[in-house]
């Protein structure tokens, strides 16, 4: 079982030791013996087949998707549901499954090749797709399979409506939109061309995954090489939530200097994950802008950039959160990164930085939380302020008030420096020693990143878990 937003994924199969006789999905006949390997009607194989089936629940959809699954479309990028039926009130699609992985489960950044192979993919079966009139209401990670041998498959899409003909014109940008965040996501923060690129389609500049296409055609022509890996990133939904209200975000601000975000979203479903995916959008897009035209900016003129941005996002959520009238706020983690030589972290709540500096940990950040604020009293020990009941109580959040206190360290990095930013669902269930630990055997912050995160899910996985490592150049 998996749990994503909106969705909820089983693995089955048709190994039925309760029943005499085997189905065959060939003919439809019910009569072969279970010993037997083969259909005694129509010859065909009847090994265990396997399933992925998807259950939603938003009654919105269930129309629509009936209608894609009527058009029985046939790509060789898209996975098709070979059954669809209603149980309980909720809409349950049935997939075979090939030992595929979710994409949901890939850690970022991709190789280049691998994020220009989904890219054309994706943009090909977009083009397919509303050629045949399906227009989706939108595209996640949740919507691709990873095969073993790294080709990326759409499956199950959420889709919004289905046409006599294709897609009308006016209609085409907006899974080109959604291709490009998660494009753009799974490409290295160093690759900042192509990085604008995606961030161009994010934005709704191009009007159909034609004139997209097109684009990327030029970028494949001129040979990209593959850039340094200086960070990886991952976002778990954990063991026990159903949704993911974290969220992470990385910008290249100017050559040489970058922006790493992690966002706690707190409010639940429609409030927490809007206002983490706002934070981490508003923070890069302002440092971005405040940085434009601004030649070589001194440590100070960084300094003051972060701190604007942190701002403009907790207002941008608190005047959100006033218009919607719902109780919305986010724990956020940043770090800004010059020529691999500064290092700014600001933080509010308790989402956490730490150093990795010679093979020892040392925690950057200090909580802003109620038992964060006991352990300073001598109040408690922090082995009792990790189990205490009272653990989840913030004193101090983004969106909540205008106009928030920031705390910003500033310290000069070292070659081999490690920089770990990541939301309390890691270190509410890893102890520092574990943590330390992972981070000294594994130097592939991608791999590092998974490994964390399955240190989060042997603590319970109460939480949503989310990682990102920045690594500093040995030279």
């Amino acid at each position: 079982m998996r749990l994503s937003e909106g969705r909820m994924f089983y693995l089955a199969n048709d190994d039925r030791p309760d029943r005499p006789h085997r189905f065959c999905w060939e003919c439809g006949c019910d009569d072969t013996p279970r010993a037997a390997t083969s259909c005694v009607r129509c010859g065909a194989d009847l090994r265990t087949r396997r399933f992925l089936i998807s259950v939603r629940w938003d009654t919105a959809g269930f129309e629509p998707y009936v209608a894609f699954f009527d058009k029985q479309l046939d790509h060789p990028g898209l996975v098709p549901p070979i059954d669809v039926f209603f149980q309980d009130g909720v809409l349950c699609s049935v997939t075979a499954w090939g030992g595929e992985g979710l994409m949901l489960d890939e850690g970022s950044p991709l190789s280049l090749d691998q994020v220009l192979a989904l890219a054309q993919r994706a943009t090909g079966m977009l083009a397919f797709l509303q050629a045949n009139g399906v227009r989706l209401a939108t595209l996640t990670r949740a919507n691709f399979l990873v095969r073993r041998d790294g080709q990326y498959l759409l499956f199950d899409p959420e889709v919004a409506q289905v046409y006599d003909g294709p897609v009308p014109e006016a209609h085409r940008s907006i899974e080109v939109a959604h291709l490009g965040a998660i494009l753009r996501r799974y490409t290295t923060v160093t690759a900042s061309a192509l990085h604008d690129f995606f961030l161009a389609a994010e934005e709704g500049r191009f009007a159909s995954p034609f004139e997209f296409g097109r684009e990327l055609e030029k970028l494949l022509a001129d040979d990209l090489p593959e850039p340094p890996i200086l960070a990886g990133a991952m976002s778990d939904v954990g063991l026990c939530r159903v949704l993911n209200e974290d969220n992470w975000g990385w910008a290249c601000l100017q050559p040489g200097i970058y922006l790493y975000v992690v966002a706690d979203g707190m409010g639940g479903h429609e409030a927490g994950e809007v206002a983490s995916e706002m934070a981490v959008t508003t923070i890069c897009r302002v440092a971005r802008e405040r940085l434009e035209g601004v030649p070589d900016p001194t440590d100070e003129q960084l300094e003051n950039v972060l701190d604007e941005a942190f701002q403009a996002a907790n207002n941008t959520i608190k005047e959100h959160s006033i218009r919607m009238g719902n109780d919305m706020g986010t724990t956020l983690v940043a770090t800004l990164i010059s020529h691999n030589r500064l290092a700014l972290v600001a933080n509010v709540g308790d989402s956490r930085g730490y150093l990795l500096r010679q093979r020892v940990l040392h925690q950057i950040t200090r909580d802003h939380s109620l038992v964060a604020r006991m352990v300073e009293q001598n109040r408690l020990t922090p082995e009792e302020a990790r189990h205490h009941p009272h653990s989840n109580i913030l004193l101090r959040t983004v969106g909540t008030e205008r106009n928030v206190d920031i705390d910003i360290f500033r310290f000069e990095l070292e070659p081999g420096d490690r920089l770990l930013l990541n939301s309390d669902g890691l270190w509410g269930e890893v102890e520092d020693e574990e943590l330390e630990a992972i981070l000294n055997t594994w130097s592939d912050p991608r791999v590092a990143c998974r490994e964390l995160i399955r240190a989060a899910h042997h603590g319970g996985g109460r939480d949503n878990i989310t990682v990102l490592l920045i690594n500093t150049p040995e030279d």
